[in-house]
């Protein structure tokens, strides 16, 4: 629809009264995600707990040693779960990064619809997958449009109280990072490797000791 025609079609509604403004409200929400993708990295995890920190050190991996073509927005969440909702609403797109605890071998890496979240058993896992599926159920109960969401999950080794990762996290890391790059690279966005690079590690330190981190 073109900007003339959703303005057009915006007036005749606003001037119906036998339409609700919550029907009308959800229509501009629609057309403004639509018509404007805003495409978003969220990394979500713990980075107290070793494996469970993947996420968040790829997004902020990412962050540091690429740019992106179009934009697109690259955010730590942490730990947040359900404080994450304003997210789900204000992007078109949502590529999540996380752990998932699976019956597979460490390392093995799964690109999960949102929609098939529900199926991989995240309802029962930790704090913040459960409030990232809370926040597309809620988006749904009210009847606001879902993003285009998908989860880039790795299986973990160790999930303790420690910083960094597990050898076998590590050691398919770039594999992680390719895969990323290639379901962004499936949407259109182009990602150039920066001239100055930061490693795995230095990103790890960042986070154990952020005062000793310069970029």
């Amino acid at each position: 629809m073109k900007y003339i025609e959703f303005l057009e079609a915006l007036f005749l509604n606003l001037c119906n009264p036998a339409i609700p403004v919550s029907t009308i409200s959800k229509i501009f929400l629609k057309y403004v995600m639509q018509t404007n993708p805003k495409q978003l990295i969220l990394g979500i995890g713990n980075v107290l707990q070793k494996d469970d920190g993947i996420g968040v050190y790829a997004a902020e991996y990412l962050l540091h040693n690429y740019t992106f073509t179009p934009d697109i927005e690259i955010i730590n969440g942490g730990v947040e779960g359900i404080k994450l909702f304003d997210l789900f609403i204000e992007y078109s797109e949502v590529v999540i990064l996380d752990t998932i605890a699976l019956e597979d071998t460490p390392g093995s890496i799964y690109n999960i619809p949102a929609e098939e979240l529900g199926g991989y058993g995240l309802n029962s896992g930790s704090a913040h997958e459960i409030g990232v599926l809370q926040c597309l159920d809620m988006l749904e109960l009210q009847g606001k449009p879902k993003p285009k969401s998908n989860m880039i999950a790795i299986v973990p080794a160790e999930i303790t109280f420690a910083f960094g990762l597990s050898s076998e996290l590590h050691d398919v890391f770039d594999r992680y990072i390719s895969v990323i790059l290639s379901d962004l690279r499936d949407r259109g966005i182009t990602a150039t490797q920066k001239a100055e690079t930061i490693s795995l590690e230095k990103i790890i330190m960042k986070f154990k000791d952020p005062a000793s981190f310069r970029a």
